[in-house]
């Protein structure tokens, strides 16, 4: 089992960032990949980025460029540095570890751009 906590999130004017964390605990050793995704209202869960055990990252169009997702092995920690945010970046953002067989979600946390 694993558990994810994220933190982060917020209110911002567009143009400005955010950075969110998520802290692992639990079966950490049997992590391979951390990934964020987000839902906004009326809309499906996307993969915003993700980020292998060895460092490999991937992003979504619509992210590249502005955010950059990071991870702390010693921390067990993720990160998701959002700069140039914009309005249609507001969603709940949630916190992904996928292991062999099994993925854990966290409990999301909000932001919100105002334009």
């Amino acid at each position: 089992q694993v558990q994810l906590v994220e933190s982060g999130g917020g209110l911002v004017q567009a143009g400005e960032s955010l950075r969110l964390s998520c802290s692992a605990s639990g079966s950490i050793f049997s992590i391979n990949v951390l990934a964020w995704y987000r839902q906004a209202p009326g809309k499906q869960r996307e993969l915003v980025a993700g980020i292998t055990r060895g460092g490999t990252t991937n992003y979504a169009d619509s992210v590249k460029g502005r955010f950059t997702i990071s991870r702390d092995n010693a921390k067990y920690t993720v990160y998701l540095q959002m700069n140039s945010l914009k309005a249609e970046d507001t969603a709940v953002y949630y916190c992904k570890a996928e292991t062999f067989g099994s993925a854990y979600w966290g409990q999301g946390t909000q932001v919100t751009v105002s334009s």
